[in-house]
Order: structure tokens, then C-alpha cells, then sequence
């Protein structure tokens, strides 16, 4: 009887852990998905904008141009480090998306339209 409820409480123990387990495990090195969450929001916001006219469809092109440069760098420095990126890789493309971050903030806040 002993046996019969001690297994019990371990497979219950088990199934209640797996979920929490598994929804703390991301698919991808937590720097990683910053980068690619960044680079969505970016992304996502020259499109919001440029449909609210705070963007020239020529502005909107030009910054998914540099955004397809950077996810273009990731992609290759990915490839050059066996899908990881290096801290110095993480570094280069942060600031490349910080740089490309004022640009969309500066050209939606340009009043001199």
C-alpha cells in the first residue's frame, strides 16, 4: 500500500513539474531572442508608422533595408559560430540595432513634415 501511494505522489510530483519545466525552456539562448524580439519591434513599428504617414514609403524602405542588413550579419555570424552568437556578436548587432532605433525615432518625430 506504501508503494502504491509513494508512486503516486512521484508521477503527480512529475506531471505538475514537466509543464512549468517546459515554458521555462526557451526555444533559443534567451540573447538571442532579444535580439530577434528587437528586431520584430523595429520592424514592426516602420511599418506603424509608415502607415500613419509618419514615414515616406521611401523612409519606410530605407529602415527594412537596414533591418534586413542586420538580420543578414546575425544570419552570417550564426553561421560562422555553429548557430551561436558570440558576447562580441551580441555587441555588434545591439549597437547596430540601437543606431537603426534613433533613426526610426528621429524620422518619426521630424517635424518638418
Amino acid at each position: 500500500m506504501k508503494t502504491l501511494i509513494l508512486g503516486v505522489l512521484a508521477a503527480a510530483t512529475l506531471a505538475s513539474a514537466l509543464p512549468a519545466a517546459a515554458q521555462t525552456a526557451p526555444s533559443a539562448p534567451p540573447a538571442a531572442q532579444t535580439i530577434d524580439q528587437r528586431e520584430h519591434r523595429q520592424d514592426q513599428r516602420i511599418d506603424q508608422a509608415a502607415r500613419k504617414g509618419e514615414l515616406t514609403p521611401r523612409e519606410a524602405r530605407h529602415l527594412h533595408r537596414r533591418e534586413a542588413s542586420i538580420r543578414h550579419q546575425e544570419k552570417v555570424m550564426r553561421r560562422h559560430h555553429h548557430g551561436h552568437l558570440t558576447p562580441h556578436d551580441r555587441r555588434v548587432l545591439n549597437k547596430r540595432l540601437h543606431h537603426t532605433h534613433h533613426a526610426i525615432h528621429a524620422r518619426t518625430h521630424d517635424e518638418a513634415r
